[in-house]
């Protein structure tokens, strides 16, 4: 008989369920830093709304956190924010990878050469978190802070990886996601994408083409790791007017060639 494994980083002698183990005051305290992340700006009152819990559980969260500059709180507006040491949290994760720091110059690389904003983004839960970006110089860009997450189906970075996985994983995908619709030419259909993966894998590159947004286009191509694995997305974002069809071929060249580059700078052959 195989003896039970025990989950990585307990004791052996812990055998307590998950639930069990779960700190609730900490769970809330995240629960707080995921709303404020997702927001420009929350009040006590939002956040209790929010979260469904009381003004007075939420404002101890909000003291404890702002004792360690995690939260930071807006006198005017009495609105609170992500504060400085969960910046300095989340860079730490972006440190654990290469691929920001190697993708950092093709991108600016890129957005000079198309005039348009560049993004990284990668998976995370079956959604695109985006995790660096360089601004076109343009007043009217695409914007994607470090941290903003995306369906997959509605985004460029999101459609190039799933083209990269297999029919197994594509599957459990359908199976787990919304296809939401967010415009009049968002693919909602699983049919539908299966066919627009398809294509992607044929040129190396995948097209949004107002799909989350009416207005804005997205042209991206994966990212692939020394194992040939995908494990990131370079894209182009910008404006109908300066995104139009007869570039499209163009900008999706320019687009797959620097996400070549930075994937022979993770070993990629």
């Amino acid at each position: 008989m195989q003896p039970t494994q025990r989950r990585m980083g307990r004791p052996k002698s812990f055998n307590a369920s998950e639930k069990q183990t779960t700190i609730l005051a900490l769970d809330r305290a995240l629960d707080v830093l995921d709303a404020l992340a997702g927001a420009s700006g929350m009040t006590l009152s939002d956040l209790s709304t929010h979260l469904d819990q009381s003004p007075a559980t939420m404002h101890r969260v909000l003291a404890t956190l702002h004792a360690r500059d995690v939260v930071e709180i807006d006198p005017r507006t009495q609105a609170w924010h992500i504060g400085s040491a969960a910046f300095r949290m989340g860079s730490a994760f972006l440190r654990r990878s290469s691929i920001v720091e190697r993708s950092r110059p093709v991108m600016r690389e890129l957005m000079e050469a198309t005039g348009e904003t560049s993004n990284l983004g990668i998976e995370r839960n079956g959604e695109v978190m985006f995790i660096s970006q360089v601004e076109t110089h343009e007043n009217i860009r695409a914007f994607f802070p470090p941290g903003t997450l995306s369906p997959m189906h509605a985004s460029g970075i999101g459609k190039a990886l799933l083209s990269c996985y297999s029919d197994q994983r594509i599957e459990r995908y359908f199976q787990s996601a919304r296809l939401n619709g967010f415009t009049d030419k968002t693919i909602t259909r699983p049919d539908v994408l299966r066919d627009e993966l398809a294509r992607i894998r044929n040129r190396g590159w995948s097209f949004d083409d107002e799909e989350k947004a009416d207005g804005m286009r997205c042209i991206a191509a994966p990212i692939r790791d020394i194992h040939g694995e995908a494990v990131a997305g370079i894209s182009i974002s910008g404006p109908t007017h300066r995104m139009p069809e007869s570039a499209i071929d163009r900008i999706g060249a320019l687009v797959a060639d620097a996400a070549a580059q930075v994937s022979r700078g993770l070993g990629s052959s």
